[in-house]
This record gives structure tokens, sequence and C-alpha cells, in this order.
């Protein structure tokens, strides 16, 4: 029998006491479940106070898929309503290699082309009208390749682990290097996550006394990736996770993991790596640096391909 969590959609099998359903039984699911338990066990010599039990997640590739993102996805729809409102905005980059589909512009402009484009659409309004944009979004998009909500590209064993965690004890955070306000128009409904645990890419803010507003500003505050999720990790958390997850794919998570394994707290640290190129994707770092890396500081990595027996949510 299999239950559905309302708050995020999370499915468990009622009647198993498995915490974990989704997952394969192996060493991995093991580990996980064996940390917890001395972690959370009152006497125990690894032992950690619940106020000391923050876990931090990624979350493009790490609880959602990122092929491809869905902040380009938002920045995309924006851009197709800025320049319905606005025609003249077709001929200004980046709004112009978006309309052309000029794919070389971004593999060209990389990182920085993204933030002009993720600037470009998602600053000049008020946060109220933001949201509202957002949540228009959010309730009539569709995955790319896969034809579904993006409820349903939400990784089901990640749920479920989030759930496990804050059963015992955990605070659990969103740690992404999309941007703050589109995780947090979300995070709630989809993860179980309040707005206050989503730590994100930011753009400068100001505050118009006249409409007693904020207003989000086209200047870049903190880029919430790679060396910068440890810096946003103290800035918003104020301490370092204990358990932290990140994924193969772009290497931004590394930092993250190893800013968690210098704990004085035993610490768990986990990265995904997206080997199942029939129930999701397959792809790898060309240098393989998140792997190497996980071997060399002994990181535990999740097969999508081995560890999940069910990958999406059915709704």
């Amino acid at each position: 029998m299999t239950t559905t969590n309302p708050k995020d959609g999370t499915e468990t099998v009622a009647t198993s006491g498995d915490p974990l359903p989704s997952w394969n039984e192996g060493a991995l699911k093991k580990d996980i479940i064996d940390y917890v338990t001395k972690v959370t066990k009152e006497g125990s010599p690894d032992f950690i106070p619940v106020e000391n039990r923050i876990a931090t997640f990624d979350n493009d590739g790490t609880l959602w898929a990122e092929k491809p993102y869905v902040q380009e996805l938002f920045a995309f729809y924006r851009v197709k309503k800025m320049v319905e409102a606005n025609p003249a905005l077709a001929q200004k980059q980046p709004f112009k290699a978006v309309v052309e589909k000029d794919k070389a512009f971004f593999e060209k402009g990389g990182d920085k082309a993204l933030i002009e484009l993720v600037a470009a659409t998602h600053t000049g309004m008020t946060e109220d009208e933001f949201e509202a944009d957002a949540a228009a979004f959010f309730a009539g998009a569709k995955y790319p390749g896969k034809n579904v909500s993006l409820k349903q590209i939400r990784y089901q064993p990640q749920l479920e682990l989030l759930n496990y965690l804050r059963v015992n004890g955990f605070k659990t955070f969103i740690v992404t290097g999309g941007t703050v306000e589109l995780v947090r128009a979300i995070s709630a409904d989809f993860y179980g996550i309040p707005k206050d645990q989503v730590v994100g890419t930011s753009f400068k803010y100001t505050f118009d006394d006249t409409t007693n507003s904020i207003k989000r500003q086209a200047a870049l505050d903190h880029f919430n990736d790679k060396e910068g999720k440890p810096v946003g990790i103290q800035l918003h958390i104020g301490q370092r996770p204990v358990f932290a997850c990140g994924n193969e794919g772009g290497a931004g998570d590394l930092a993250m993991l190893r800013y968690s394994q210098g704990n004085k707290y035993p610490s768990f640290q986990l990265i995904v790596n997206h080997n199942d190129s029939i129930r999701e994707y397959s792809y790898q770092e060309k240098d393989n640096l998140s792997l190497s890396t996980a071997a060399k500081y002994k990181y535990h990595v999740i097969s999508i391909k081995d560890d999940w027996k069910k990958v999406f949510p059915d709704k």
C-alpha cells in the first residue's frame, strides 16, 4: 500500500516500515540509515544535538532533473512574455538569442551569458509581480522530452530522504546555483522546505518607499555555485552542514561537500551520478572531477541506475 504526503507529494510504503522504499537494498542505503541512527541516538559517541543537524541539498540534478535547467525554461517563458509586451526587445541580446534559438550565443558566453539572460528576465519588477509570474509558469509548464509537469521531474528517492532526515530532527536546506526567488516559489510545495531554508543565487534589492515594495536590480549580489556555496551557507545558515548532497555533472557542489566534511560532528556527503540513460539521463564531466574527488575524500556516490528502485514520482 502506497500513501502520499500532501505537503510535497512524497510516496511511502505504509506497511513496510521502510523509510526509503524507492532505494534499492545495498551498501549505500544501509550507510545512510546507519549514519542517521548513530548520530540521533542519545548517549552515542557520535550523537549530534538537534540544533546542529543541518542538511543541505543542491537542487538541479540533485532533487530534480537538470536537462534542461528549469531556470532556463523560466527565463525563456519570461522572454516570450516580455517580447510580446515590447517587440523591440527581440532585437536586443540576450532576447535575440532566445528568439532566434541561437545556442552558440550561450555556449560561447557560458555562465556569463546565462546570468545575463537571468538578470534581464528576472529583475526590474516587484517581488509580488515575480511570484505571480513564477506561479503561473509552474502551473502550466511541461518538461521538454518527458512532457510531464515539473513536479514529476523531482526524484522520488530524494523526497523520501528529505522526509527521513526531517523525521530524525534534521533541518533541511536547499543550496542551489539557481536564483533563490525562483526556488522559493516551489520549495514548500515540491519539497516540504520553507522559503527561509532556501539559499541561492541572488540579485541586489532596493526598497521603494513610494510603493512600499522590494525591487530586484539587474546586478548580481551573490553567485551561489562552486566556492560560492559555502559562502552562501555561512551567510544564510551560519554553520556547516553535517549532511550534504550534490550531483556529478558540473562540479558545482564539491566545495559544499568539502565544507561539510570539515564539521566537528560526524558528517555524510552524497553525490548523485547520472548514469541511467533509460529512466533519467546519462552524462558525466569530461574530467571526471566530481567522481574522482568523491573517491579521494570518501564521499558516497548514488548510482541512479543501481541505487534507485524508482526515479520519479507518479504525480
